[in-house]
């Protein structure tokens, strides 16, 4: 678990929602609602790949100067960034959503029907990013001065193969790591969700390699797919354990020529989630010794003919963490979540959070409202009805963090 770090002391959210310029901000909210799933299908409409966000990333370098953001800028990792400044203190809150869709580049058009609008990426992260937009626009409409910094970050890569490079990047290889006093992630729809634990995962490509050949007339050559089959039999049998929580997932299989030759190569992509940095290492162990022993149980008849040889290749990592849940971020998240009517789960999953979350920076991944389904699939939709209360427990959340100016 991750201690909360020093920072300054926070209002609570009931002194918050007291002061004139709040109130002023949820008429402002109130009155967005139809502007804010305008906006919506527009970012939904921009094609944001897996390492192709760039044209929305654009979008929203043109977004952010026309709402009055300072030093507005993409970084070289491609996230947006700008600033809202505050009135005195040095630390910063950031406020984030990625950009980044898990479709490949399509022509994406959302439909509207019964209420509810359709569209590859609707929700992840649409409903995010529009969530961030329209939180600027009320902060300026209703004259709200803050007193820390707001950054507003609209991140790359944090959707599979995209191993969080954005918010690594932000943290890890710039000069914002030190400033930053809390951290919230706009993550989807809802308004009950407080992600406070990060979900870690590993995920890997297994490979194994031969010398082929014809399947009768070099029958007993090393075969790489019957070697992966029988990794994946021994991975489907490996002790999961139900406490830590712990998943293992064969996600893709692929290789062979022809239905009548010994493939030359064959390669199994994995997927392994757990909420313990200790039982993601241990199953990586297990792989490896596995690996290897199925490899000297698949050596060739013919000593003639090659053996096999594999390779394992970590292609994402994302730590497991936990903010504490008597940090003052939880208390906030907890205030404001009831302060909209609705009734706080303090959760666990993989967002942008995980990463300041594992270096000890309160942070957090919150819904913003309204509800989804078919998450992740062609067929996915948001419903907006809801969507207000979602973004006024963000901005509770942002103005308790950063005070008021």
């Amino acid at each position: 678990m991750i201690p909360e770090r020093a920072m300054m002391s926070h209002p609570s959210v009931s002194a918050v929602l007291a002061e004139p310029a709040v109130v002023r901000a949820f008429t402002a909210l109130d009155a967005l609602s139809a502007e804010t799933t305008r906006e919506q299908i527009t970012i939904c409409e921009i094609a944001a790949p897996p390492f192709g966000e760039q044209a929305r990333a654009e979008f929203f370098r043109r977004r952010f100067c026309e709402l009055g953001l300072e030093a507005v800028h993409i970084d070289p990792e491609g996230n947006v960034i700008g600033l809202r400044p505050g009135r005195r203190d040095q630390k910063v809150i950031v406020v984030s959503a990625h950009l980044d869709t898990i479709f490949p580049e399509t022509e994406i058009r959302v439909r509207s029907e019964g209420g509810r609008l359709y569209a590859p990426g609707i929700s992840d992260n649409a409903v995010g990013l529009a969530g961030l937009l329209a939180i600027i626009k009320v902060l300026n409409q209703a004259e709200v001065a803050t007193g820390a910094t707001l950054v507003f970050l609209a991140t790359v890569g944090e959707e599979g193969e995209g191993n969080l490079r954005g918010v690594r990047h932000f943290f890890l290889a710039s000069s914002w790591r030190e400033r930053v006093a809390a951290f919230l992630a706009l993550e989807g729809s809802g308004i009950e969700r407080i992600i406070s634990r990060a979900l870690g995962s590993r995920r890997y490509r297994l490979t194994f390699r031969g010398p082929g050949g014809h399947s009768w007339g070099d029958f007993g050559t090393s075969n790489p797919i019957h070697a992966l089959a029988q990794v994946a039999v021994r991975l489907l049998e490996y002790p999961l354990p139900e406490i830590p929580a712990t998943s293992l997932s064969i996600t893709r299989i692929a290789g062979g020529e022809a239905i009548n030759a010994i493939p030359r190569e064959a390669s199994m992509d994995l997927d392994v989630r757990s909420v313990s940095s200790a039982e993601l290492e241990a199953i990586e162990a297990f792989l490896h010794r596995l690996v290897q022993t199925v490899v000297e149980q698949q050596r060739p008849r013919r000593a003639s003919s090659g053996g096999l040889r594999a390779e394992i290749e970590r292609r994402g990592e994302r730590p497991a963490a936990e903010v504490s849940p008597d940090a003052d971020i939880v208390r906030i998240a907890i205030e404001a979540t009831r302060a909209v009517g609705a009734l706080p789960s303090l959760e666990c999953a993989s967002t942008d959070a995980n990463i300041p979350i594992a270096l000890g920076i309160p942070a957090l991944a919150i819904g913003v409202g309204g509800s989804a389904g078919n998450v992740h699939t062609l067929s996915e939709w948001f419903d907006p009805r809801g969507r207000e209360q979602g973004l006024k427990r963000a901005l509770l959340m942002i103005l308790a963090l950063a005070g008021l100016g």
